[in-house]
């Protein structure tokens, strides 16, 4: 069995070393890719996960890649191998599944874009740790077990990190990252769809400063 490499796990560590919050970022409207980008950035995030969930999405990643090269830029709720290469073709840095297939696990061994994939049980966990992956996203965080399935599964699986997302709030974002095994943490309320359509970029900065403020020594 082919295994992750070194320096894919490398990438990955850099991308969830950047920044201790992943904003997730659905795009409705093409024209707020750059200030939603911006507004982001200015406020201290330095990872910036668009999803494939809207039309828009891979046109994001490009206006992105661009408009931002200090940042990292990538592809989340891929959940096939097509759109990875769509995904890498517009330059994502890093792609997220919200779960995994034998097909994308075996993709991502060799892909320019390190994958890091979406787990929610230790079944799945085992087929990515057979394959060399050490780095998972946890989804859905909160309906999966939240904190407590993040410290059990630490006794098997002592070597594993993982970027928690879905259900995570501002408010709790910091008591998982208290874990050991947590790098970073992921959530939509860095992106709030009223401010946005408000064009209320100030406040997005706002947001996100606030929220790194508030982890303290995260």
């Amino acid at each position: 069995m082919s295994r992750l490499s070194t320096q894919h796990r490398h990438q990955i560590q850099s991308v969830l070393g950047a920044c201790p919050l992943v904003p997730v970022i659905s795009i409705q409207d093409p024209d707020h890719v750059v200030p939603l980008g911006r507004a982001l950035v200015e406020g201290g995030i330095r990872i910036l996960e668009v999803t494939l969930r809207t039309e828009h999405g891979l046109g994001a990643i490009h206006q992105l890649r661009r408009a931002f090269p200090e940042v990292w830029v990538g592809a989340g709720t891929v959940v096939g191998a097509n759109q990875y290469r769509q995904a890498e073709a517009v330059g994502a840095q890093f792609i997220i599944t919200p779960g995994v297939t034998a097909e994308l696990l075996e993709f991502g061994l060799t892909a320019h874009a390190p994958l890091l994939p979406g787990v929610s049980t230790t079944s799945e966990m085992m087929m990515g740790y057979a394959m060399g992956y050490r780095e998972f996203k946890f989804f859905p965080a909160e309906v999966a077990g939240g904190i407590a399935a993040l410290k059990a599964f630490s006794g098997p699986f002592p070597d594993v990190s993982f970027c928690p997302t879905g259900g995570i709030r501002q408010e709790t974002a910091g008591d998982y990252l208290a874990l050991p095994n947590v790098k970073a943490v992921g959530g939509t309320w860095l992106t709030p769809q009223d401010r946005i359509e408000a064009g209320d970029w100030a406040g997005i900065t706002e947001l996100a400063a606030a929220s790194l403020k508030g982890l303290g020594q995260f």
